[in-house]
């Protein structure tokens, strides 16, 4: 940690606080998240769920982890810095952002998820402070709750923040996927678009209620799987109506609120998945690249077991990111036909990609 200088604190919360630091050899300015949890060896920092799923991923809309630092049993990740998160940039905001912002920003984090599920993971925390932003780019942050999608059930309750929580995590199912990723952007998208956020439950129970007042309830022929978990609870859903989108997001084009709609599914598989979203009708202004492949999965230097010992006893064991393999292009490509008709430009999806839903894809 000798090469960083610590300029100041920027965050604090129940696993760690995060710094933003200056590298004295380079002048970069890094964002540090140092962990109150003390860890002992080296290999139990490697297999962190944050440090296993980052490694994997190198995508522009994700955030870079640059390197990974043991220092007298201290956790330290260092990440490159972003000015700020979309929490902040959405509260106390005088007025609405413009449609063509929020949509960028959203094409930006549709194009992220889709890499990131691609390569096996879902993210199972998306919330606007987890998304950072630095002029007009935004990335994906905070993986500590990121699961494989080919890892076995059952899974922690307790995923996302409440407002952001997927109804099939709500009714405490064990086997849930990528689509409690797809939810999550619903809600946001739709936050982005009225500074409000959408279902804004005090409790669990209160959330559903919150879900149902606004899609509606849904009926055993909408979402059989829901009422079977709502049944093993003992939990009865309310019987409401629900409103048009349309009505709570008045400034939003057609499209944007027939995204949300079909985000916002109760059942996971209709909701789009992040492949099939970018080839929806509101990203149509927008270019889609898709994300190279690696080839093969990167592998860290193994460090030193016992560390290394200096005049003041401190260990410290440490992994780059430069250590990672460059990304190739996969010569392997697979075209994705999405369920949604995009208008104007046909994009190529050039990239294998799992869909993953309760009842066509359980998660082992």
């Amino acid at each position: 940690m000798e090469r960083y200088k610590v300029i100041k604190e920027v965050g604090n919360g129940t696993f760690g606080s995060v710094w933003r630091a200056l590298n004295k050899q380079s002048g970069e300015v890094v964002a540090i998240k140092k962990m109150k949890k003390k860890y002992y060896s080296w290999e139990e920092c490697i297999n962190l769920r944050e440090v296993k799923s980052l490694r994997k991923m190198s995508h522009p809309n994700i955030v870079k982890l640059k390197e990974v630092i043991r220092e007298n049993d201290i956790l330290y990740f260092v990440f490159e810095y972003m000015e700020c998160n979309l929490y902040h940039l959405m509260k106390d905001r005088p007025k609405l952002f413009l449609e063509s912002e929020v949509r960028n920003w959203c094409f930006q984090i549709f194009q992220g998820l889709a890499n990131m599920h691609q390569r096996g993971y879902f993210h199972r925390d998306l919330k606007p402070e987890n998304l950072l932003v630095s002029k007009d780019t935004i990335k994906i942050a905070d993986f500590g709750l990121a699961r494989e999608i080919n890892s076995k059930p059952p899974y922690t309750e307790y995923v996302s923040t409440r407002w952001y929580r997927a109804p099939e995590v709500l009714l405490q199912s064990p086997i849930y996927g990528p689509a409690v990723d797809m939810w999550a952007m619903g809600a946001i998208m739709a936050e982005l678009l009225t500074l409000r956020p959408l279902f804004p439950g005090s409790s669990e129970a209160d959330e559903i209620y919150k879900i149902c007042s606004v899609i509606g309830t849904p009926s055993k022929s909408e979402w059989a799987h829901g009422h079977e978990l709502a049944g093993t609870i003992n939990y009865q859903f309310p019987q409401i109506p629900g409103v048009n989108l349309s009505v709570l997001l008045p400034s939003a084009s057609e499209d944007a609120v027939n995204l949300i709609t079909s985000l916002c599914s109760w059942d996971p598989c209709k909701r789009p998945t992040a492949v099939e979203v970018l080839q929806h009708r509101f990203f149509q202004s927008c270019f889609y690249v898709p994300p190279s492949l690696r080839s093969k999965t990167a592998v860290a230097r193994t460090p030193p077991s016992a560390g290394t010992k200096g005049s003041s006893e401190q260990k410290t064991n440490r992994w780059s990111s430069s250590t990672l393999t460059n990304p190739k292009p996969s010569s392997n490509f697979s075209p994705i036909k999405s369920q949604f008709s995009p208008a104007g430009v046909q994009r190529k999806l050039q990239m294998n990609y799992q869909v993953c839903c309760l009842g066509k894809l359980l998660i082992r």
